[in-house]
């Protein structure tokens, strides 16, 4: 014998709380006591008890939603989990849905990867949400990059396989990665000539060292070598060639990027035969960073804000960089949007 058929259109009753018992909750049901908690109480699905009667009543509830699904219609939960299995892919992770939302996570340390294209037209379906971070920045294992969320409590299955046919569209056009994913950082060398007569005489102490050192041991790599350079531009070309010669992964260049004319490392770092990609960025602070490839190392001129300020120009292009990311000028172009930290 068969079950009981399934209505041709979903429906969702309100009955009383009293009137609940034996019934399953049709979604989660969230407590909030200021200050000390916020969490689930209830979960969907839940078969109500007389016991909960009271609970239900505290969190101010004197009706609730039952639900029986017709084919064709995803409960809110269901339509997020899907929507998140297919976003998912290599270093993600995500758990259980709540209140009809999934988040994503960085299964490891590394370069977040966002395709906004992808972000965008899911969004204009309507009746489900993706929310993602900005990507192309650094992140922690455990950080969120991504949000999926139904937005009524049911959803046409159909707009899910449209999210789903979205993304593997972007798969198929893009060689199989993944629209959100978490790009892995090598673990690189680098090298540092901190250049200023000031400094290279000891009338005033070196502060770009550690804030450089700190910068590149919280994203997985080292700062080998530390050089001290006066205002004189071939004896900074000469220190570049000598970070050439160590292999270092990465060059840093300290100090005099502005246009003072005492400021030799501009130039310095063009006579050295870099291939200089952008002399100044759009982005506040880190304006006059430098970055270019010599001899197909990636080197950096960078600007004083680097020393103090907690997220500079260095801090959004360093993690591509470790990811082996090519920059473009175009890319550095493109950081003028949102660009304005101070």
């Amino acid at each position: 014998m068969s079950g009981p058929s399934k209505p041709q259109r979903t429906v969702l009753r309100e009955v009383k709380v009293e009137d609940a018992v034996g019934l399953a909750l049709a979604h989660d049901l969230t407590q909030i006591l200021p200050g000390a908690f916020k969490g689930r109480l209830f979960s969907k699905g839940h078969r109500v008890t007389a016991d909960d009667i009271p609970k239900l009543k505290d969190i101010g509830k004197e009706h609730l939603y039952v639900i029986e699904l017709a084919p064709g219609d995803l409960h809110e939960d269901d339509a997020a989990l899907r929507l998140a299995a297919a976003l998912g892919g290599t270093g993600i992770l995500y758990g259980e849905p709540h209140e009809g939302k999934v988040t994503l996570k960085a299964a490891a340390p590394g370069l977040a990867v966002i395709a906004r294209e992808v972000v965008d037209e899911i969004n204009a379906l309507g009746e489900i949400a993706l929310a993602t971070i900005v990507g192309g920045r650094f992140v922690q294992a455990g950080e969120p990059l991504a949000a999926s969320r139904a937005i009524p409590l049911v959803v046409p299955e159909s707009k899910i396989a449209a999210a789903e046919e979205i993304v593997a569209r972007y798969k198929a056009e893009h060689g199989g990665a993944d629209p959100v994913a978490v790009k892995p950082l090598r673990r690189m060398r680098a090298g540092l000539l901190s250049t200023g007569t000031e400094v290279y005489t000891g009338r005033i102490a070196d502060k770009f060292g550690p804030a450089v050192r700190s910068k590149l041991e919280a994203m997985g790599s080292e700062l080998a070598e530390q050089r001290f350079a006066p205002d004189d531009r071939q004896t900074i070309v000469n220190h570049l060639y000598y970070f050439l010669e160590q292999r270092y992964d990465m060059i840093l260049v300290s100090g005099g990027m502005s246009v003072d004319p005492d400021d030799r490392t501009p130039g310095a770092i063009a006579d050295a035969g870099t291939d200089i990609v952008s002399y100044g960025t759009p982005m506040l602070p880190g304006s006059m960073l430098l970055f270019g490839y010599l001899k197909g190392v990636p080197i950096f001129g960078l600007p004083g804000c680097v020393m103090h300020d907690p997220y500079t120009s260095f801090d959004v292009l360093l993690p591509r960089a470790l990811a082996g990311e090519r920059i473009t000028r175009q890319e550095i172009a493109a950081m003028g949007y949102g660009g304005l930290h101070r």
